[in-house]
């Protein structure tokens, strides 16, 4: 099963890193406030990043590595798909 880690960009500006296997469900969730958490107050959240990963330890590997960057590396990465 494929996994993803992605990044999505809320109203207010800033950025949320997570992992899933259905990229589609989990952006849904995150705009429908289904879970109270850091992108509930800040939709609609825009997806702005994803990569794919052929198992979820890889993926949260990548996770944790995004998560730790600065903002502005992770705009660079951003930037990198366009």
């Amino acid at each position: 099963m494929a996994w993803f880690v992605y990044i999505v960009r809320c109203t207010d500006h800033s950025l949320y890193t997570g992992i899933t296997w259905n990229l589609k469900k989990r952006i849904q969730e995150h705009n429908s406030k289904k879970y109270i958490g850091y992108t509930s107050n800040r939709i609609p959240v825009r997806l702005v990043y994803w990569e794919r990963f052929n198992d979820r330890i890889q993926a949260a590997k990548k996770e944790k590595e995004v998560k730790g960057w600065v903002r502005s590396k992770k705009e660079k990465l951003i930037n990198s798909l366009h």
